[in-house]
């Protein structure tokens, strides 16, 4: 697989070639560029998928939402519509997609909406809930709009610093793209990761001058959805397994750690799931003899899961900071914003 993709070096390059001449575009400000009045904060990537967006936009919902009334703005990914919609009790993740639906029940008092028109979603926000600050969920590549600030997230164990542009690799804009970012976050780190580590990527990044911060999954301590199970309970179980994620490796590490006897359904980022494959997985579940035997998912697969199945669990998840570097993040993004006003 690796030795067809190199072979697909030259539609890399043409890929290239499109992606720099559209960002040198918007740099000269041929093409337009829409600014607001508010603090807009971009979490994105250069890499297609996986690098942890979603928990990174709650962290920042959790810091800011005592002092601020924040608006969260996504695409909506894979969602059957197009237009603003503005998320309320009623939403499904097929109207809206699975990531806005997570935000959007997971916290109280923020306005969560999706757009596939970012200008036109920011600009119906300000107009109809007149937020303090706007989180874009994926939108590092969004150019019509100029965010206030722009978070970078690449992975621990797949830096962008050695990939290559689609379709050879995973990047979806050259990485000069790296300039625009404000700070960079080394996602889905080992929990122990070594201080030699930090400052051997430091050090390999340091050319782009930009602060670097690094951060680890943290997983709740039991499960939730239609039972409570502790970690440590989790390996009495028999779990069938369903994910629809781009990367779920740290969630497979994390129930191999536990000792968790599992089968797992792999589908892939954003899955819809069709009726034949519920029932499917139904017939899987109902197979199983064990009387101790869950269905167990990620957040971010509940929200689309959680009116198909019975018996369904997930594990909450939450980004965290190595801690000498917690405050210092926190710290930026809120001079930030003060500074803004």
């Amino acid at each position: 697989m690796k030795i067809l993709r190199y072979l697909l070096f030259p539609i890399s390059f043409l890929y290239g070639l499109v992606t720099s001449i559209r960002n040198i575009l918007f740099d000269l400000k041929i093409f337009k560029k829409s600014f607001f009045n508010i603090p807009i904060i971009a979490v994105g990537n250069l890499s297609m998928g996986g690098t942890g967006k979603t928990p990174q936009i709650e962290y920042l919902i959790s810091l800011l939402k005592a002092n601020h009334k924040i608006s969260v703005l996504s695409r909506g990914y894979n969602r059957n519509t197009r237009d603003f919609i503005l998320l309320n009790e009623s939403s499904t993740s097929q109207e809206v997609g699975d990531e806005p639906l997570q935000y959007f029940n997971k916290f109280n008092n923020i306005n969560v909406a999706v757009d596939t028109d970012r200008v036109n979603g920011i600009s119906n926000l300000i107009a109809f809930k007149n937020p303090t600050v706007i989180l874009l969920d994926d939108a590092y590549q969004h150019r019509k709009v100029k965010a206030s600030f722009y978070i970078l997230l690449t992975k621990y164990n797949d830096l962008f610093i050695d990939d290559f542009l689609f379709p050879t690799g995973n990047l979806r804009e050259s990485k000069k793209g790296v300039k625009r970012a404000d700070i960079i976050i080394i996602t889905k780190c080992p929990k122990n990761i070594t201080e030699f580590d930090k400052k051997d990527i430091t050090k390999r990044l340091s050319k782009f001058n930009k602060p670097i911060f690094f951060t680890y999954v943290s997983y709740a301590n039991k499960t939730m959805g239609s039972q409570s199970i502790s970690n440590i309970n989790l390996k009495e179980y028999e779990v069938l397994l369903i994910t629809g994620i781009a990367d779920s490796t740290p969630f497979l590490n994390h129930l191999n750690n536990l000792n968790v006897n599992y089968n797992h359904l792999n589908y892939s980022d954003h899955h819809n799931f069709s009726d034949k494959e519920i029932n499917q997985i139904k017939k899987n579940f109902s197979e199983i003899k064990n009387k101790n035997k869950i269905i167990l998912t990620t957040e971010k697969d509940y929200s689309r899961l959680k009116n198909k199945l019975n018996d369904l669990n997930y594990l909450p998840i939450e980004t965290k900071f190595s801690e000498t570097l917690k405050d210092n993040f926190d710290k930026i993004i809120i001079k930030h914003i003060e500074d803004f006003s």
